[in-house]
């Protein structure tokens, strides 16, 4: 649910759909739906009293929607103008509301509500949250399709099934844990709407929208969590399904977001609590404020900037009977500000100057996608058909066979009876505690990620090993490719092949790749040359060199490579399921988003128990030393 945007003036964002005409900013609320909290569990806060000097910094979470991220952006703008210090940590909701219990958090603006209910529940029991009351009403949260697969007649939740193969037997939903995803995945999990056989891709809202955006292109069907207000319903022509009341309530979903804070705090920061309490948004409003932020790619403090100067009659009732940090009517204070002048000198000449990389990369990227749409269209076939292959075939094998077929490898290995067994006992482990599916599709993806990587890595460095010019130029990629941080490989894949297995297994392909190209050029080159010279005094060629000579000279330094990769390729389990490839990082995401703590460890030690198997069966043998 990203979705939050207010009013900006002269913005070049289109008009918000028809029928949310809903309460301007300033204006009283709408009644609220029935599954509506209560208003406000607080006392009314007092107008004209100045805060103390603790209330200076407030401290706000943001759960990554653009909605929230827009609407806080708007907020801390606003009180940095007034006086006041505003921090912002982007928190999961979940997360979001232990750490307001914990009085880490002061204010969180987007509890949508009834989608959150599970999560604020027992916080409002217990008074260690507050409500506030509502900021937005007439929002709705529910499953929607593009027009075009709602004219073929997928029109309901009822309608799924019917659209199963076209479909995948796939639903798309946002970041795992989140209350949208919950819904869905109980959903499938009681068969409702006879889809059982369903699976959920979760990522990410701009990894949803991204998927969305490669459907809506090659006009495919696809279902996905949607919400309003959200730039999405003026970029594509979308239509919400009906018949989803029992999942995520009337009105498709309707939805009414709140302010919350921690305890006490409207009577500690009675200032800032006015202003919390006179907050109001508009769907419209919020639903153009993302469109400057998602397709005009603006920084949200800079579009919530440009929409306090645009707009100031709703900052003014926002402001009415609140103070600023010094003491002064906040309104007239705001009316009287000068913008302070801007730094000069040599950094800001520098600043000022920025060399365009990252508009490049953007500009490159968006040229690839527009004309490497069939290359790119079959790469993700190849892979797709590989690692789904690879799943399906492991699947058909009965886990027992399976568990007994990997405890005699690792004893025909290592002739050890100790590892055979805790390979048996470890792998029962898994299946007794119901990860043995996810394990089964982590496996596949480290599996054709460290064939690829083998195939690619160990011709390239023998080839760095014979030309150290080749090995030269090879160096710096490799860094890059070993230091670039993990999650920057999944941005440009993700554009280009969409959700899934793909993103995941590329971006493991090139985070693992230089480990073999690495250690097979050091194998290759430190073969003794004695060994070389006499493999040349006897007539042999270079391939025959290669292959007697310095292939099983350097065997066990290639065989570590080849582990190396492994390993790394299962480190990046928890990257891959950001994309939608499944496996064992879901439920550990999942669970940190959700503050499971008995969910995450178990997948945890579930990965931990994986990753001592392949390292005990892949490391190569133990050359025998004297004592």
């Amino acid at each position: 649910m990203s979705a939050f945007t207010l009013p900006l003036v002269g913005s070049s964002a289109q008009a918000a759909p028809a029928g949310d005409a809903a309460p301007q900013l300033g204006d009283p609320a709408a009644p609220l739906s029935d599954a509506a909290a209560p208003a406000s569990n607080a006392a009314a806060p007092v107008a004209g009293k100045r805060d103390p000097v603790t209330c200076q910094t407030v401290r706000f979470s943001d759960v990554g929607w653009t909605d929230v991220t827009a609407t806080t952006a708007l907020v801390t703008q606003l009180l940095r103008s007034i006086g006041y210090s505003p921090t912002v940590t982007v928190l999961s909701v979940p997360v979001t509301f232990a750490s307001v219990q914990n009085n880490d958090i002061d204010v969180f603006l987007g509890n949508w509500m009834p989608a959150q209910e599970a999560d604020r529940a027992r916080y409002v029991e217990d008074g260690s949250v507050v409500v506030i009351g509502p900021n937005l009403t007439g929002a709705k949260y529910t499953l929607a399709v593009p027009a075009y697969t709602y004219a073929a007649g997928l029109r309901d939740f009822k309608d799924i099934q019917r659209f199963a193969p076209a479909l995948n037997e796939s639903i798309y939903g946002i970041e795992p844990g989140n209350d949208g995803n919950r819904h869905v995945l109980e959903m499938l999990k009681q068969s409702q709407f006879g889809l059982g056989g369903f699976k959920l891709i979760e990522s990410s809202e701009q990894g949803m929208l991204a998927q969305v955006e490669r459907a809506y292109r090659d006009k495919k069907p696809i279902v996905f969590l949607a919400w309003e207000p959200h730039p999405m319903n003026m970029r594509f022509d979308l239509k919400y399904l009906a018949g989803g009341d029992e999942v995520f309530g009337p009105n498709f979903g309707g939805a009414t977001i709140y302010t919350v804070t921690r305890k006490g705090y409207s009577a500690e920061c009675p200032n800032m609590g006015r202003l919390l309490a006179n907050l109001k948004f508009t769907l419209r409003g919020e639903s153009e404020m993302m469109a400057a932020i998602l397709d005009r790619h603006e920084a949200p403090e800079i579009a919530a900037t440009e929409w306090l100067k645009a707009n100031p009659t709703s900052t003014k009732a926002w402001l009415e009977g609140v103070l600023t940090f010094e003491g002064r009517p906040a309104a007239s204070a705001l009316a009287h500000t000068v913008a302070p002048p801007r730094p000069g000198g040599f950094e800001q000449w520098v600043v000022s100057h920025k060399i365009p990389v990252g508009d490049g990369m953007a500009v490159a990227i968006d040229y690839v996608k527009t004309h490497g749409t069939y290359l790119f269209d079959g790469i993700s076939i190849v892979i797709r058909g590989m690692v789904n292959g690879v799943t399906a075939l492991l699947r058909a094998v009965p886990a027992l066979i399976l568990i007994v077929a990997v405890a005699a490898l690792a004893w025909a290995l290592r002739r050890s009876l100790s590892l055979a067994l805790f390979v048996a006992l470890a792998l029962l482990f898994i299946l007794n505690q119901g990860y043995w599916l996810a394990t089964l599709e982590t496996l596949s993806l480290v599996m054709v990620a460290t064939l690829a990587s083998t195939a690619i890595g160990v011709p390239l460095g023998i080839a760095a090993a014979h030309r150290p010019r080749l090995f030269a130029a090879l160096r710096p990629a490799l860094d890059l490719m070993q230091t670039l941080p993990t999650f920057v490989y999944l941005i440009p894949t993700l554009v280009l092949f969409g959700l899934g297995v793909v993103p995941g297994l590329i971006s493991t392909v090139i985070f693992a790749l230089p480990a073999p190209i690495r250690l097979t050029h050091l194998g290759i080159s430190s073969v003794p040359k004695p060994l070389i010279e006499a493999g040349e005094a006897f007539g042999a060629t270079p391939m025959q060199l290669l292959w007697k000579v310095e292939l099983p000279s350097a065997a066990s330094t290639i065989v570590a490579g080849i582990t190396q990769c492994i390993m790394l390729s299962l480190s990046m389990v928890v990257i891959a399921a950001l994309v939608g490839a499944g496996g064992l990082g879901v439920p550990v995401v999942r669970a940190l988003n959700s503050v499971q703590v008995g969910m995450g460890f178990e997948a945890g030690f579930t990965i931990v128990l994986l990753a001592i198997i392949l390292d005990r069966i892949s490391r190569p043998k133990e050359r025998g030393v004297s004592r």
